[in-house]
This record gives structure tokens, sequence and C-alpha cells, in this order.
């Protein structure tokens, strides 16, 4: 800086020193081409956009207006790595510089979106965000968890329209670090707490809005296998509809932010009474139908009509019931029939093969007195032998005097 630039007697006013600055940086700078990180891109309803430029020792704040935005051939996300082409300008107002841009195009991909390209299709191999994992939210939840922070935003959105929906649903806060190198072990622990003491029908996990680094605990391994493990359903809630974190794919249900998650989780209380009242109607309605339909049936009928339509009904069935009586004795006299003749047959074989029969015809049965063994050839004896003879009635003592085979 010359040093006719000021005295240093010279008392600037706040204006006069931010106008001498702007001046020095705007006139040594008259255009640069920058390369750096998007980080907190926040375009604005009125079409001109605001974020930030960032590398991993310094970040300086960018705008783009309106119709620069609108030539842009791609669409800007936190993370992003581009090359800028723009001027410095000084910001009087808040006393801080920006670069204002003229041209924008990417570099390549940012570390932070690399980084959890790389973690999702590990997880996603993993199959922690099969559909098949997923779980049904209840329809009627009686208690409703949030791991968010107790200060944030979202925490009261999702107080504010759970109240409005139903009065009748409980909401249990699990206070979390939701920013910053310990958030995910606080998420991961209050996710588990949920889960061990079974405190609630469904978890809402989230936060509002923020940078791809303010929202980057909610893409931690540990936090999405947290979410992934959780036993009771989840609905992830993270920043803003734009917005999104690994977390996302691996809960039951994503929301595009905490009030959508409110609005999933609890059902409106007047819609949900409409709906039983219709329903009780109809079921009303249907019944007074058919008992109308029922009396008209039954005036229909005297009662001499009524036994003969009853007549026309029985007849039928009582010949049936002869027809498959007499089938079932005739039947069942063949049977007994057959069964008769059988034992017959076999009384007779019986008959014919008892001893006794056989004696009686003449036959006798000859046993060695001494042994009592039965002889029935006449090697088995010897001259001399005492034979017993036994006929039909008594027996015979006999002396073998010869036993020949003629």
């Amino acid at each position: 800086m010359p040093e006719t630039f000021y005295q240093s007697d010279t008392v600037f006013t706040v204006t006069q020193l931010t106008n001498a600055i702007k001046d020095i940086v705007e006139g040594s700078f008259p255009e640069i081409i920058l390369e750096g990180e998007i980080s907190n891109y926040r375009p604005s309803s009125s079409g001109h956009v605001y974020f930030v430029i960032k590398d991993s020792g310094a970040q300086i704040a960018a705008v783009m207006w309106k119709s620069t935005a609108a030539r842009l051939n791609f669409i800007p996300r936190d993370g992003n790595l581009v090359r800028v082409k723009g001027k410095l300008s000084v910001y009087p107002a808040r006393g801080n510089y920006q670069i204002v841009i003229s041209a924008m195009d990417l570099a390549g991909s940012g570390n932070i979106l690399l980084m959890l390209e790389e973690r999702k299709k590990k997880l996603n191999a993993e199959g922690l965000f099969d559909e098949s994992r997923k779980k049904p939210l209840p329809a009627f939840p009686d208690t409703i968890g949030v791991v968010t922070s107790q200060t944030g935003a979202a925490l009261r959105d999702i107080l504010q329209i759970t109240r409005r929906r139903s009065k009748y649903v409980n909401v249990i806060l699990f206070p979390a670090i939701v920013q910053g190198e310990t958030a995910a072990p606080s998420i991961v622990r209050q996710i588990q707490i949920a889960n061990d003491f079974k405190m609630c029908d469904l978890l809402i996990v989230g936060r509002g809005g923020g940078s791809l680094e303010d929202l980057l605990p909610f893409s931690e391994e540990s936090v999405v296998r947290a979410v992934a493990d959780s036993k009771i359903p989840v609905i992830s809630a993270v920043g803003h509809e734009i917005d999104w974190a690994l977390c996302d794919f691996a809960a039951d249900r994503r929301a595009p932010t905490p009030s959508a998650a409110a609005e999933i989780a609890v059902p409106v209380l007047d819609d949900v009474l409409y709906y039983f009242e219709q329903k009780e109607n109809e079921f009303e309605t249907e019944i007074k139908n058919r008992i109308k339909n029922l009396r008209l049936m039954i005036q229909e009928f005297s009662p001499e009509n009524l036994e003969l339509k009853f007549r026309y009904i029985e007849q039928p069935l009582l010949q049936r019931f002869d027809g498959a009586k007499e089938d079932l004795i005739s039947n069942m006299e063949e049977r007994i029939k057959d069964a008769r003749q059988k034992l017959e047959r076999q009384m007779l074989i019986l008959e014919n093969a008892n001893p006794s029969s056989l004696f009686q015809r003449g036959y006798s049965m000859v046993r060695d007195a001494t042994t009592g063994k039965i002889i029935s050839a006449f090697d088995q004896v010897s001259q001399g032998s005492k034979i017993e003879i036994i006929p039909a009635k008594g027996k015979i003592l006999a002396t073998v005097d010869s036993a020949s085979n003629s």
C-alpha cells in the first residue's frame, strides 16, 4: 500500500474506510478465475443465488445474479467442485468481501460428494438399503420419538404439526447433537436408547436445513447402520427437500422436511373420525337394507306356503336319505352273508383238521411208551419195544413183535 494513502493521524468513518478497501480490492482484481467447492448453496425466491466457495484452508462468499444462474448447464449442489469467473466486490453494508460470478462450470466431483458416493455404494452392497428390510409405519402411533436437537427448529415444527393433527399422540424427545464431530455418536446413542427401552412406536430422525457439511453426521456409517438396525420404524427427515443424507436410504421412509415427517407419522384426528363415521354410516345403511329385504321376503309367505316350501325342500332330502339307508342295509346284508360263508368254510377246514375227528373215523396215534414220542415210521421201534396206541377213547399198551417197511 502506498505510504501516501493516508496519514497516521487520519480519522476515518467506517464508511470511508470500507469504501477505501472496496476501491483497493475491486481495483486490484478486476476479474479472476477461482476454483473451489460449493457449500451452503442457497437459491433465493428472486432467482439470485448465494453460496460459499471453499477449500481446505479458507472460504469466500459468492453471489450469482439471476441472469447468470439461468445460463448454467448443470444444477449446482453442495460439494460440487467448480471453476468460476468473476469480480471481487466489497459489500459495505456488511463489511465483507465476495466474488460476483459471471460464469461457472463443474471442475470435477467435490471431495465430500465423492466420499459419500463411495460410502453409499459400500452400504448398498451390504443390503442396508434393500426394500425388503423396510418396515411398515404404524397407522395410528400412540407415541412418536424424535431424535434431533432440543433447540432446533425441526423439533418446534414437529411438535406444532403433531398438536394440530392429533391431541392424542405423545411425543418423546431424544435430544441429540446434530452437527459437528460428536453428532454421530450422539444420534446413534439416542436411537439405541429408544430401541432398548421400546419407548415409542415410531422414530423421526433428522434436523433442519444446512450446508452439506452440516448434514454430514446423518451420513456417517454408524448412524446409517443404527437407522437400518432399528426395530422401531424410522422416518428420516434431514434438511430441506433438496437436501439428502445416507440415512434417508436406510430409513423405512424418507420425508423431505421434519414438518413433512410429522405429517406422515400423525394422521389428522378429524380425518380419522370422519373416516370411521363414514364407515359406520355405510355399515348401518347396509344392515337396514338387508333387514328391509328380509322383511319383504317373509311377507311373501303365509305359514301354509312356508310349510309347503319346506316340504319341497324336505321331500328330496328324505328320499335321498331313504335310498341311502336301503343301500346301506343291502350292502351290510351282503357283507354279513359273505362273512358267514367264509366263516363256515374255515370252520369246516378246522373241523377236518381236528385230531378227534380223525380218531372217530378209526385213526389212532402211536407213541413210545417210555419216551412218549410220536411214532410215525417203522424204524422208530424194534422188537420188544413198548408202545401206546391211542384211539378215540382210552389207550392200548402193546409190545412190538416185529417192524418192517412192508
